[in-house]
């Protein structure tokens, strides 16, 4: 085990959403699982309690406690794209999958978990600052998936 490992709870489904991911994102894997020595408030002795796996090489562990917690935008991962392709195809997983669009580059997984699709040329024009930083800002205000040609021509001043 990783000495730090990122803890997602779930209701019951760790394991379906570990494939997910796994299914979804490149250096991801489903790794081992283990089944609950009693039962626990979240389900009966034998249940599948936990779940390793890796999201784009982060190590993360899925625990089925029940529905006592749920995921909210405090906590979220944020996936870098390299061009639209990339974007849409993250996107439209994660949406087309049960889950929800949001603002700016922000969508939710049917379990709840948030993610932040984010390309590059929008994280880049923000680390510019200055004029680039704000155009590249105000237009991904006006987004939900991130349309990489209008942070581009927000990047070269076009309107």
């Amino acid at each position: 085990m990783n000495k730090n490992t990122i803890c997602l709870w779930y209701d019951h489904d760790a394991e379906e959403a570990a494939r997910f991911y796994a299914r979804t994102f490149p250096d991801s894997a489903v790794g081992a699982m283990h089944r609950a020595p009693s039962d626990f408030p979240g389900g009966k002795a034998a249940d599948i309690l936990t779940v390793e796996f890796t999201v784009c090489g982060v190590a993360c562990l899925g625990l089925n406690g029940g529905n006592t917690f749920k995921h909210n935008e405090a906590f979220s991962f944020q996936i870098a794209t390299d061009d639209q392709a990339e974007t849409d195809r993250y996107w439209n997983a994660i949406v087309g999958n049960g889950g929800t669009e949001s603002a700016c580059g922000w969508c939710k997984d049917k379990w709840g978990l948030s993610w932040q699709i984010t390309p590059r040329i929008l994280t880049d024009a923000m680390a510019r600052g200055g004029d680039v930083a704000k155009r590249a800002f105000k237009a991904m205000m006006e987004m939900r998936k991130i349309d990489v040609a209008k942070i581009e021509a927000a990047v070269r001043g076009e309107e």
